[in-house]
């Protein structure tokens, strides 16, 4: 790698932001399909490759998936005896994320092709190697967007509800819901911030 091409990554990945915001203009399929496929380079245990990427473009699609995970946000909040007010703020909120975007992507991870063993220990172990790599996967799909100009924000409410978005999406059964990635033409600009690196890092052996 040259200089000048480390150069170009570091400003992509310190350029990359959450974005919420889209314009109402669609993601080109043969674009999508880049994205998608450059994100099946991404690293992973055993090379197993378990991500799994189901992509909602239809509006009745994303409404339908948003709807259904409001209800239980709903249902959660008014369980836990939040204020009504406050709950349907942030169901309102979780709507208009969830259907705001042109492109909706569910990320998944599957075990199918993993590693089994006899005891909890290592069991788990495989289970997070499986996570790992479907992180990086989605990690891979959001600097991809973001370096052809596309926005993304990553949202991890399929993690509360996996069954409940594998179920009203027809998922496959192995199929197992990380998260939703939203993805279309930005219509916000953000900045951050970040803490000193070195405040994160130890070299041990200096």
């Amino acid at each position: 790698m040259t200089n000048a091409t480390l150069t170009d990554f570091i400003q992509l990945a310190r350029s990359r932001r959450a974005i919420r915001r889209y314009r109402d203009q669609p993601v080109p399929p043969d674009l999508l399909n880049q994205l998608l496929e450059t994100a099946a380079w991404s690293p992973s245990a055993h090379n197993r490759q378990p991500w799994r990427f189901a992509v909602l473009n239809a509006p009745a699609s994303k409404e339908r998936l948003a709807r259904a995970m409001g209800e239980r946000l709903r249902a959660d909040r008014t369980a836990d005896g939040d204020p009504p007010d406050v709950i349907e703020r942030d169901v309102a909120r979780s709507f208009a994320r969830i259907t705001g975007a042109p492109v909706l992507i569910v990320v998944c991870l599957s075990m199918a092709d993993m590693d089994s063993y006899p005891d909890p220990r290592r069991s788990l172990a495989e289970r997070t190697m499986t996570v790992q790599s479907v992180a990086m996967a989605a990690q891979t799909l959001w600097l991809a967007a973001h370096a052809a100009g596309l926005g993304a924000c990553w949202l991890c409410a399929p993690l509360f509800v996996p069954e409940l978005v594998q179920q009203t999406l027809k998922l496959p059964p192995d199929w197992e819901p990380q998260g939703l990635l939203t993805l279309g033409w930005p219509a916000e600009e953000k900045e951050k911030t970040r803490v000193p690196w070195p405040s994160r890092v130890q070299f041990l052996d200096r």
